[in-house]
């Protein structure tokens, strides 16, 4: 079943594109096909990047390529273009050549917008990642496709981000000269663009989309594996509401998730951004993050904690349910405590409220694995892990700055040599207390509790003397 919707917005960046190659003076003296056939290209290359074969004769994935991409091939031209010369052996860290010209266009001519007022460059990656969603869809998704579906977005979102075209308006760009016909941007080319971008400035958005949701996401200091592990569960339930949609089978994924790691590591973070990713996605109906630990769901009378749990569960429908140091509600050996009856009501509620409830349940690696498979109900709602590794020195040197930017402080250059040393002695020590991002708040405030008692006697200070941290502010 073709998505007329998809197919004309195809259609319509195709028109784009000519009238780009067209703006472009340099555009037709570099290539030898239309910057249309370039991009036809590019979306032809994609498909065959995320094919993994699945047994069946390759029918649907032709008709695929015919009705959105306007292409006609037999199954042995397709294999011959997969797996031939075309296609770069570096492919999920290439931008697509026609990308290139279209981010040239819109930083150096003028923007061409579509209707939803993006540019034509963000326009065009949004088509990428949406014909990529529903080839999984069409092929029978396996993990492999959605691994390449999402890392080959967060390649061409990371490419809009380093030209100014990720939201805003872009800067400008001197003409380049390129040369090169191939299927991507060679690194000269992506440099000498970079150079010569002004700095541009992001619109201001009122609602948050999922677009800039990912952004929040993906804009997190450090968290690599779990930015990836999430964005492939994102794109799951993206491509199963498309097959939902036209009517196919729906793979069973599990939406429930264990975070385990040390405090500290942006799991209530990450966890609260994920409420509203849900939400915008019509996985859940309200997007909110209700945070509990063993207090709020265990009495210490008999019946009274199936009835705290139940509310609790209450207030978290339509979002997550977010249990930190869930493994404290399982004592073992202790048959007076009542954290079993916590549990048991959790997944009969789970059950019951499965189209509108997840739940997330998190603490330390060793101690949540226990948790978990200490019973067979927790064990086959909970099968997806998110490990939260330690922050690096040089990433709670990140947050560090982060947080000092948000409060309106700058060290000195001498005080962020100290703060670089010693956090990166901190992390480094891997103290068994260490609570990585907290510890760098509470670090913080230290600061500026030195630094106020400093100042306070200073008659008509300054405004950069109120916001300065020196060398004796940091050092502990």
């Amino acid at each position: 079943m073709i998505d007329h919707v998809l197919k004309n917005r195809i259609d319509t960046a195709y028109r784009l594109a000519d009238t780009a190659g067209r703006a472009l003076p340099d555009f037709n003296a570099q290539n030898n096909m239309s910057l249309r056939d370039m991009l036809k290209y590019n979306f032809l290359q994609y498909i065959g990047f995320l094919f993994e074969t699945d047994g069946t004769d390759g029918r649907s994935e032709l008709e695929f390529i015919k009705d959105y991409i306007g292409m006609t091939m037999d199954i042995s031209q397709f294999m011959n273009f997969k797996y031939g010369k075309c296609m770069d052996k570096d492919f999920i860290n290439t931008p697509p050549k026609a990308l290139f010209y279209l981010a040239k266009y819109d930083m150096s001519v003028g923007i061409v917008k579509a209707q939803d007022g993006k540019n034509l460059s963000k326009t065009v990656v949004d088509l990428f990642k949406d014909l990529g969603t529903a080839f999984v869809a069409v092929n029978g998704e396996t993990i492999t496709e959605v691994a390449n579906l999402s890392n080959y977005s967060l390649m061409l979102d990371n490419f809009l981000k380093e030209y100014g075209l990720y939201f805003g308006n872009p800067g400008s760009v001197a003409n380049n000269k390129t040369g090169n016909t191939g299927a991507g941007a060679t690194k000269e080319e992506v440099s000498a663009t970079k150079a010569a971008v002004n700095s541009s400035t992001e619109s201001d958005h009122q609602e948050e989309t999922l677009d800039q949701l990912m952004e929040e996401l993906n804009s997190l200091v450090g968290l690599k594996s779990v930015k990836q592990d999430l964005t492939n569960l994102i794109n799951l339930v993206k491509v199963r509401k498309l097959r939902e949609e036209r009517g196919m089978k729906q793979p069973d994924i599990t939406l429930h998730l264990v975070f385990s790691g040390n405090p500290g590591t942006g799991k209530t973070t990450v966890a609260r951004l994920l409420a509203k990713i849900y939400k915008a996605l019509g996985v859940v109906s309200q997007g909110q993050l209700v945070e509990v630990d063993r207090s709020k769901l265990v009495a210490g009378y008999v019946g009274q904690t199936a009835a705290m749990t139940a509310e609790v569960v209450k207030s978290a429908l339509g979002g997550i349910l977010f249990i930190d140091e869930a493994y404290t509600l399982i004592k073992v050996g202790d048959e007076k405590d009542f954290g079993q009856e916590a549990v048991d009501t959790l997944l009969k509620l789970m059950e019951d409220n499965r189209d509108d409830l997840i739940v997330i349940v998190a603490g330390y690696t060793d101690k949540m694995e226990e948790f978990v498979n200490s019973n067979p109900g927790l064990k086959s709602r909970f099968n997806k892990y998110i490990f939260f590794s330690d922050y690096t020195g040089k990433e709670l040197t990140d947050i560090f700055k982060s947080m000092c930017k948000k409060q309106e402080y700058v060290p000195d250059k001498e005080a962020l040599e100290y703060v670089k040393e010693y956090l990166n002695k901190r992390a480094k020590a891997h103290e068994e207390n260490f609570a990585n991002a907290r510890e760098v708040r509470n670090y913080i405030e230290r600061c500026i509790e030195r630094q106020a008692s400093r100042i306070v006697d200073i008659d008509d200070i300054s405004d950069e003397e109120l916001r300065t941290l020196r060398i004796e502010d940091v050092t502990e």
